[in-house]
């Protein structure tokens, strides 16, 4: 995705929200290598994922492997997710980490989609996760939402709800219903889990049609309750409460436990309760997913689907080591949420980072209008000069042109004066000043236009 500089002042300006809130919620910052050993990569990845990995092979080592007459996959690919290297990175500093380990990391990704509108083949996600050794708390899993509702909230983007629910409640619905096998259990999570995307009919041909030959009243069951939305915290609780009869499946009931625990956590944490909901029908498509999971959605844009979701997973690093890492997290993926919230209308282009511009009206006062520059920002105002004499007109309408708001004027008049003078473009305005309150000045004039702004 290639923006123009406000617009990329914008992106950047998330970017900047959802870091500070991820820290305010004892994140710690992670970066990993954009590549990694494709072994790595590929190991917990289906065939859908293989055919989207991105490898990286130099010219020496594609020459070498011609002449050999090798036909075996590159060493190294670009990561598709953060999640894969993140099991990698703990693995690898297991001993080095506090548990439980609780990191950010926000960083391109890369992916061989189908090119299509506001989908991108190198994108920004934004994940956040909790690592415990050897267990977790589900205590962890109400953290999730309430950072959501921070992020979200100071994005000021709309209302959102932070819809939820869990993997072991559903698969013991599914048991109920004489789906037993985990691995057939994946299959129709992922079908259920298209329910809002591809609608009920459509799913309802797939269970029974010929590939999974499932009796109709069972899909019926399964299509009953994965339509169950509740509408306040009370009464998620009490649907709740209505599956958690003795003789419930054992997988449901400790799956409705965790979950009531979760709810009344994230009431506690001081999430509104029309910001989160129950929605039996999310599944999350990654069969690594075992409990609490999450998908948050714009009420007033559905269509844009999910713009952050996540969920809980019982061994992260499996392949990689020994030691049991259970863990938790949710992931923002940036770069399609900013076009899509660009293209309805959501997100304005933002004010360039530049404040001030030091005009140059002749060619002899250079140094003084390096002086003021210098002034400028050693007071805290991101300056810019003009290097070289024009017409003033044509300075004036280049600082339009590029979002600057003050355009400094210092000539010689000014200069016997101890003055500048300041053309407010935004106000369309100009004022004078004395130099050593020129800085002081314009922080409070920005300053006052931020607070009407409300921001």
């Amino acid at each position: 995705m290639e923006l123009l500089p406000p617009e990329q002042i914008a992106f950047q300006r998330l970017l900047d929200t959802i870091r500070r809130n991820f820290e305010r919620f004892g994140f710690l910052p992670v970066e990993t290598p954009v590549m990694e050993l494709s072994e790595v990569l590929l190991t917990k990845s289906g065939g859908e994922t293989e055919r989207q990995v991105y490898f990286v092979q130099s010219t020496g080592a594609l020459e070498k492997a011609q002449s050999s007459g090798g036909d075996s996959l590159p060493e190294l690919a670009l990561r598709f997710d953060l999640t894969v290297p993140l099991a990698r990175y703990v693995a690898e500093h297991e001993h080095e980490l506090a548990f439980p380990f609780r990191r950010y990391q926000m960083q391109r990704v890369y992916r061989g989609e189908r090119a299509q509108r506001g989908r991108f083949r190198e994108f920004y996600q934004c994940d956040i996760d909790v690592i415990g050794k050897d267990s977790l708390s589900v205590r962890f899993d109400a953290e999730m939402p309430a950072a959501i509702h921070a992020v979200f909230s100071e994005m000021a983007i709309g209302k959102f709800t932070i819809q939820m629910n869990n993997r072991k409640l559903m698969r013991g619905f599914f048991e109920a219903q004489g789906v037993v096998d985990p691995e057939r259990q994946a299959l129709v999570l992922r079908e259920v889990d298209k329910l809002d995307k591809r609608g009920e009919d459509h799913v309802r041909e797939t269970l029974t049609g010929e590939a999974f030959g499932m009796p109709a009243e069972a899909v019926a069951r399964i299509l009953e309750f994965v339509k169950v939305r509740s509408d306040s915290h009370a009464d998620a609780i009490a649907r709740l409460d209505a599956l958690d009869s003795a003789d419930a499946n054992p997988v449901l009931r400790e799956g409705v436990a965790e979950l009531r625990e979760v709810l009344e956590l994230v009431r506690a944490l001081g999430v509104p309760e029309d910001h989160y909901a129950l929605n039996f029908s999310i599944a999350r498509g990654l069969d690594y997913y075992t409990g609490t999971v999450y998908e948050t959605t714009l009420d007033a844009f559905p269509q844009i689907g999910s713009i952050c979701s996540g969920g809980r997973y019982e061994n992260l690093a499996s392949h990689y080591t020994k030691s049991k890492l259970p863990g938790v997290g949710i992931s923002i993926g940036l770069t399609r949420l900013f076009w899509q919230l660009r293209d309805a209308g959501v997100i304005d282009v933002a004010d360039s980072t530049v404040q001030a511009m030091v005009a140059l009206m002749e060619a002899d006062g250079l140094a003084d209008a390096l002086d003021i520059a210098r002034r400028l920002r050693a007071g805290g105002i991101n300056t810019e000069v003009q290097m070289e004499p024009r017409k003033l007109g044509k300075q004036f309408q280049y600082a339009s042109r590029a979002g600057i708001r003050f355009v400094v004027l210092a000539g010689e008049d000014e200069r016997a004066r101890g003055v500048v003078a300041v053309k407010d473009l935004k106000r369309e305005m100009q004022f004078e000043v004395a130099r050593e309150e020129l800085a002081s000045t314009l922080r409070v004039e920005l300053a006052q236009s931020q607070a009407l702004e409300g921001r």
